[in-house]
């Protein structure tokens, strides 16, 4: 216990140890009731009449003017299920939804009358509590105007009466979904575009108008009153989302008392946020591709409505926005607009405003590198194809290699910000648009320890197990000891034969000393094979070396893998069983390749059939 609190402290700094030590003590002594008092006095900010007359500007409503008829179809089968009670959770499965405080995987019920405070994240009994916010952030609200958009029927009173029940059941303060910061800013941009957008429409009345802006106004005086949490303990898309928030509600809702102030502050933090939350190379310190997609969907909402209202942002916005694009789309794959399945990834996409797949990112890269492109200023060609190269990321410890319709993603890095997975040096292969080589994925955050293990250990990807140790020590929730400290990596070769990438990094340190795991990953140029090695050194000999792959789908009949020793002896991998989560919440199983060897070295050859083979 002491060594995992000194290095706790080391790792997060004294700062974050002693905040949420306060942030306990708080909770346990009534000190955040008394700061987040339930059911306020109401109050009424301005009228319907001088709230539409504001001199503030909202993006256009620009939805795709057309959908083929399979997407109308799906449009219309979710609205359906919708108004049957039935709604699709994080782009994933689809759950008959009883209220708005009922887990409906446990079917436990939250009491909505106990102070947010005392409310956990997980317990046995109610499940993830990610399972009653899906539906409270309101992301359904653009199926719904979407709908209305295709189909030309009025969804107003349904979307207005959403709203109603959602304040009239949920106290302010009070119940499960006044817990999380960010899930209340979220919900809030999602009124705020319904607002928008039925601001004209007679369902908007003005009483029911004057209780949605009393409860935005009471969410953002939550948010407010709790940002050093997120800023100082998370410090992660939570901290994005709730210092955007601030300015823009600040900024679209000039009437509220504190507005100047939140307008201020969220413009200067959420600047910070980025600046640090993102690398000076584009990469993301939550080494999530999903994660970062949330980011690029919070930096259009920044640019777009900022730009609109004659404001700009610092300049690092702006780099770092770019450099977003630049990483994100070396890494993608161009036939589907999908990126590697890594990275934690709970299923967010927080403003789906098209019918493409969860997994295809060019509708929210596109949007941004628009919002880029509209100012002559900003213009770095962000429309650009991604050439044929190598690409490295070395902040991040990303390295990247796109040829001949494929690309090949590698993961080599360290850790100065927290780590999520232990995936050193995991391998990942596009060819053609299939995920030959992939990612096992998260599932889910709040479940058996066995799973948290398996999903965000070593096991699940593509790289090399000492034993049945992970690169690094597991600790509860989140939390990861014996960070990796040290790694280096590059692309070496010349680029005209083959293209040649080595890299390394010392882990294992739970298991001993001074033991590195290094790889060469070696890639013909204009060929679909490759050619990976793997050294331990200084691994303790009793200690068998595991190189673990987890084959796609269509990977036997397209793909042929074949792996030696240090004798040239070729080995035959055990066929396990191993499990592939896509979308948070559901998993499968699925084949997994091990193949295991007393010694400290294995090469593998792996490449496409021939079409004669």
């Amino acid at each position: 216990m002491l060594r995992n609190a000194i290095e706790l402290i080391q790792n997060m700094g004294f700062r974050y140890v002693a905040y949420r030590t306060r942030h306990e003590l708080e909770k346990q002594t009534g000190v955040l009731k008394r700061r987040f008092p339930a059911n306020p006095e109401y109050q009424e900010f301005v009228s319907l009449h001088d709230w539409k007359n504001l001199p503030v500007k909202f993006p256009q409503f620009n939805f795709e003017p057309s959908i083929s008829e399979t997407e109308r179809i799906s449009l219309q089968n979710r609205v359906e299920a919708f108004k049957k009670g039935r709604l699709i959770f994080f782009s994933s499965e689809e759950y008959e939804v009883k209220d708005w405080l009922t887990n409906p995987l446990t079917g436990y019920r939250y009491d909505a009358t106990k102070h947010w405070s005392e409310i956990p994240d997980f317990s046995s009994d109610a499940g993830d509590i990610k399972y009653v916010w899906e539906k409270s952030r309101f992301t359904f609200l653009y199926d719904l105007i979407r709908y209305e958009v295709h189909f030309q029927e009025d969804q107003s009173e349904l979307v207005f009466g959403e709203i109603d029940s959602w304040i009239a059941e949920n106290p302010v303060n009070c119940g499960p979904n006044w817990r999380c910061s960010q899930e209340i800013a979220l919900r809030v941009l999602n009124w705020t575009f319904a607002l928008q957008y039925y601001k004209n429409y007679p369902a908007l009345t003005a009483k029911r108008f004057a209780v949605i802006v009393h409860s935005i106004y009471q969410q953002m005086h939550h948010v407010a009153a709790n940002i050093h949490f997120s800023r100082r303990t998370v410090r992660n898309n939570h901290a994005l989302t709730e210092t955007l928030t601030l300015y823009l509600i600040g900024l679209l809702y000039p009437f509220f008392p504190e507005s100047s102030r939140w307008k201020k502050d969220g413009k200067r933090w959420f600047g910070q946020e980025i600046a640090y939350q993102i690398y000076e190379d584009g990469t993301f310190l939550q080494f999530s591709m999903n994660y970062h997609r949330t980011a690029v969907q919070l930096l259009t909402q920044a640019i777009q409505i900022a730009h609109l209202n004659g404001e700009r942002w610092d300049e690092v916005v702006y780099d770092r926005a770019r450099k977003s694009l630049n990483f994100l789309r070396a890494c993608q794959d161009d036939t589907t607009g999908w990126l590697p399945n890594y990275g934690n990834n709970d299923g967010a996409l927080f403003f789906p405003l098209s019918e493409s797949h969860f997994r295809d990112f060019r509708p929210q890269l596109d949007a941004l590198a628009e919002s880029l492109n509209a100012s002559p200023s900003l213009s770095v060609g962000a429309k650009t194809t991604v050439a044929d190269g190598s690409y490295t990321f070395d902040q991040g410890g990303y390295y990247i290699l796109r040829d001949a319709d494929t690309v090949t993603f590698i993961r080599c890095g360290h850790y100065k910000d927290r780590p999520f997975q232990a995936d050193n040096l995991h391998l990942d292969l596009w060819v053609d648009g299939k995920n030959i080589l992939r990612d096992a994925g998260s599932y889910l955050y709040n479940t058996e320890a066995r799973w948290t293990r398996y999903f965000a250990g070593t096991a699940s990807h593509n790289t090399v197990m000492l034993g049945d140790y992970d690169q690094m020590r597991k600790g509860p929730r989140f939390i990861w000891y014996d960070w990796i400290k040290q790694s280096r990596a590059d692309w070496m070769g010349s680029e005209e034969d083959e293209y040649v990438f080595e890299g390394q990094f010392a882990g294992f340190r739970h298991v001993g000393k001074d033991i590195v795991h290094r790889r060469r990953v070696t890639k013909g140029a204009g060929e679909s094979s490759w050619f990976v090695e793997d050294w331990l050194e200084n691994a303790p000999v009793e200690l068998p070396m595991h190189q673990i792959w987890h084959p796609g789908d269509g990977f036997f009949e397209n793909c042929l893998i074949k792996t030696f020793d240090q004798d040239n002896n070729e080995l035959i991998p055990a066929q396990t069983e191993g499990w592939y989560s896509e979308k948070y919440g559901q998993k499968a199983t699925t084949l997994r390749l091990v193949y295991t060897t007393p010694g400290r070295y294995l090469k593998t050859i792996i490449e496409i059939k021939k079409a004669d083979s």
